[in-house]
């Protein structure tokens, strides 16, 4: 076992980037909890990368916990399955925290569910993990992820089955596993690492049988010494590397982490796949351990409710549909003695402010920030003096002060010329921008011009 642990003047990173105030001591001490089961779950059939789910039961159907609800649509998409047992009610509508409006599979809970409290903890995060991973066959590892409906745990929702086919024309070196959770105030992959390490290891060695990948790297962020720690015993004698990162946003990204742990820069348009590296994230690592050895498909995922206008923060394991509201009055609601200014799915950083806490927690929901007046700096925008601060800290080398305007302009060209495309929306840009331009959300309104003119 190699593990690169290094100094302070060595850690690894990549060019650009900012530092904002992590904030995590308000949640990361917070052991995870097994959120009572809600009385209804609105499950959305789009909750990942793709094409929506098909329903695949009749109506008002009693349904199980891990069963299959809704088919993955043909090509990029994922199946869906039951969070709790219960009863299907009328398919409905919902909004999306990005403001898509999607349909939903609403499941009445029974008063008593079959796996819940300490025991669903302990079947998520608890027990033995190990396995021989010469005795499971690569393809059988990406056909259970499929069947699972797994997908990136990290936020960006993309199906995991497709990164886990083996690809004879792009084969892969490096297995980079996610653990860096750079996005202010949220510590659900953090706790994670602490209370279930061997999930994380057994997934990335899964990973790494089903692509067949030559090295695993498990990249966690300087700021989570117990984390580093929980994984560097875990991992044991088996020939995986730590590779310790400096606390920097977006050092998450796929892009940013290649170039910082591999020194391999993937090309605009590209990704990590075209430069041999497959990057997941630690939950979905947790995940696919879960299915391909306890066969449970993704019906629960952890979720952090923090910031400072919450009464207790708190890291809650959740049933995917339960809504928002659920959870912020599990963690004992909102404060009343500060002024609420922004409710957000994610982070602040490349987070969705909200006004419905009926909001359904789907696969990719990884924290609810509430933020006070206090908290969230406030200008009026004023008009952009051609400062390159942008520029300074993106970290994909773009121009996101001419996406803005050409977003403006409403100019598809310019939008293209200055690979709008590229743009991952981390907010870097907005957040150094001393003229206080909302640029991140006139880059998503250039890109979704962009797609309404094809």
């Amino acid at each position: 076992m190699s593990v690169a642990i290094l100094k302070d003047s060595r850690k690894l990173s990549f060019r650009k980037g900012i530092h904002p105030a992590d904030r995590e001591e308000l949640s990361r001490d917070q052991a995870i909890e097994v959120l009572p089961t809600p009385e209804v779950v609105r499950i959305p059939l789009l909750q990942h990368l793709g094409a929506p789910s098909k329903v695949c039961i009749e109506a008002r159907a009693e349904v199980r916990m891990g069963q299959r609800i809704a088919e993955a649509s043909p090509g990029l998409s994922a199946n869906i399955h039951a969070s709790v047992d219960g009863k299907t009610a009328r398919e409905g509508l919902v909004t999306l925290p990005n403001g898509r409006r999607v349909a939903t599979l609403p499941i009445k809970s029974n008063p008593e569910q079959g796996l819940e409290g300490e025991a669903l903890k302990e079947v998520y995060l608890g027990g033995n993990w190990s396995f021989d991973p010469e005795c499971l066959d690569p393809a059988d590892i990406a056909r259970s992820t499929l069947e699972a409906g797994i997908v990136g745990m990290g936020g960006a929702a993309f199906p995991t089955h497709i990164k886990l086919a083996k690809n004879e024309k792009k084969p892969i070196a490096d297995i980079l596993v996610n653990g860096c959770e750079c996005e202010p105030y949220l510590t659900a992959d953090h706790r994670l690492m602490i209370e279930s390490p061997d999930s994380v290891i057994a997934g990335s060695l899964m990973v790494q049988r089903a692509t067949g990948a030559k090295h695993v790297s498990i990249c966690i962020e300087d700021n989570k010494p117990k984390a580093i720690e929980a994984i560097r015993q875990a991992i044991g004698d088996r020939d995986i590397d730590i590779k310790v990162m400096k606390s920097k946003y977006p050092q998450g990204s796929e892009k940013a982490l290649t170039v910082a742990a591999l020194g391999r820069a993937v090309p605009t348009g590209g990704l990590p796949l075209d430069v041999g590296v497959v990057v997941v994230n630690v939950g979905t690592a947790a995940s696919v351990a879960r299915t391909v050895l306890r066969g449970m498909p993704l019906t629960h995922r952890i979720v952090t409710v923090t910031g400072e206008g919450i009464v207790q923060p708190k890291n809650l394991l959740v049933p995917i549909g339960t809504d928002f509201k659920t959870l912020i009055d599990a963690c004992g609601g909102l404060r009343e003695d500060v002024d609420i200014a922004r409710i957000i799915a994610g982070g602040p950083m490349m987070g969705f402010a909200i006004t419905d806490l009926d909001t359904p927690v789907t696969k990719g929901t990884s924290g609810i920030t509430v933020l006070t007046a206090e908290s969230i700096r406030r200008e009026q925008a004023t008009a952009c003096v051609r400062c390159g601060m942008c520029v300074d800290v993106c970290p994909l080398d773009l121009v996101p002060t001419k996406l803005a305007l050409a977003a403006r302009h409403q100019n598809v060209e310019l939008l293209n010329r200055y690979h709008i495309d590229a743009c991952m929306e981390c907010g870097c840009c907005a957040y150094q921008c001393p003229a206080g331009i909302p640029l991140v959300q006139l880059i998503r309104s250039g890109k979704i011009l962009k797609r309404n003119r094809k």
